[in-house]
């Protein structure tokens, strides 16, 4: 009787690709949530955007569930 020996290849390790690639979207999402005070809209809609804060205001309440002070 022949023995079968399997050999598995394990490729567990992460490719930096992907881990630069998460931390730019962290870095943007960082930003947005915190530190966004019409930076992003006055692009559009000019010196407007930093009295209507429209990403402010939408993500006001997880500014303060991750310790960013606003007001």
């Amino acid at each position: 009787m022949s023995s079968l020996t399997q050999i598995t290849k394990s490729t567990s390790q992460i490719p930096i690709f992907a881990i630069i690639v998460l931390a730019i979207i962290f870095a943007v999402g960082l930003f947005v949530v915190g530190y966004d005070q019409g930076h992003i809209f006055s692009i559009v809609l000019g010196e407007q955007a930093y009295a209507d804060l429209y990403i402010h205001e939408l993500t006001h309440d997880m500014r303060h569930e991750a310790g960013f002070p606003c007001h």
